[in-house]
């Protein structure tokens, strides 16, 4: 009796006009609870870039500024990456998260509800970005704090803030897909490696592309995050955009939609849920 009410009620689900939309909202809810709740990660989290701000600036910031030629106020430089820096280091808690349900078998609990069946992700993925957007908040009013002055008007400002927008949604939906093959919490911590410090650093985060040896500069040059970076810098402090402003929009495209079908994909076929 059991088994046979339960696939009505699934079914039900998929039949609601609005149910992907309100189900996901649920979850969303959810997932903003247990940030509250559980704050250690998501704040933890969210200091490391503004750490290393302050790290680069005070520190090292003149002599790098100096390396390179100086004439620039390395804060104004920095900035932009540290932007980036900030949506790829929360990627680590995405990961957590969407590995933690499929670990603890809350999401094979969900299976028995009338729920739409990607609700769960949209709602750790939306969740995840309205958190992304607050981090990035802090590390602006941080720079601005230190001395960050940009020379944006309001429609850069927009610009800008778009282009972070959709990153964070772009990264936000890769970090679930690798979380989902992690089978426990401690490994998808260390899967998302690559998106929060390893393309960060080999990137123009703090240093100009012509100041990256040889090698390094060929990678950083066509990996995503340089594009998105430059433009960034060019929308806050001044500076050409070039083609990069449309590398910057079609990776995030590709990010998302890749990272979209394929946790989609994974979700069917994980035997945990």
């Amino acid at each position: 009796m059991t088994i046979t009410a339960t696939r009505p009620l699934a079914a039900t689900a998929k039949g609601r006009p609005m149910s992907a939309f309100t189900d996901s909202a649920t979850m969303l809810r959810r997932s903003l609870r247990h940030a509250v709740r559980y704050p250690t990660l998501t704040v933890g989290v969210a200091l490391v870039p503004v750490i290393m701000l302050l790290l680069f600036s005070y520190l090292f910031g003149d002599t790098i500024a100096a390396g390179i030629g100086g004439g620039f106020d390395y804060i104004d430089f920095i900035v932009p990456g540290i932007l980036l820096m900030t949506l790829g280091s929360a990627t680590q808690t995405t990961a957590v998260g969407i590995c933690t349900d499929l670990a603890d078998g809350i999401v094979a609990r969900f299976r028995t509800m009338p729920i739409a069946r990607t609700a769960v992700l949209t709602g750790h993925v939306v969740g995840a970005v309205i958190l992304n957007m607050a981090s990035i908040v802090l590390v602006i009013a941080v720079g601005l704090a230190m001395g960050f002055r940009p020379g944006a008007g309001v429609v850069e400002w927009v610009a800008a803030l778009g282009l972070v927008l959709l990153t964070a949604f772009a990264l936000t939906w890769v970090a679930t897909a690798l979380g989902m093959l992690a089978r426990l919490p401690e490994g998808a911590s260390n899967i998302v490696m690559p998106l929060s410090f390893f393309f960060p650093f080999l990137s123009t985060t703090f240093v100009p592309l012509d100041a990256l040896p040889s090698g390094i500069r060929w990678f950083s040059e066509y990996q995503p995050f340089t594009p998105i970076i430059e433009t960034l810098r060019g929308l806050l402090v001044g500076g050409p955009i070039g083609h990069n402003g449309w590398l910057a929009v079609g990776w995030c495209v590709v990010l998302a939609a890749g990272g979209y079908l394929w946790a989609k994909w994974q979700f069917r076929q994980d035997p945990r849920r």
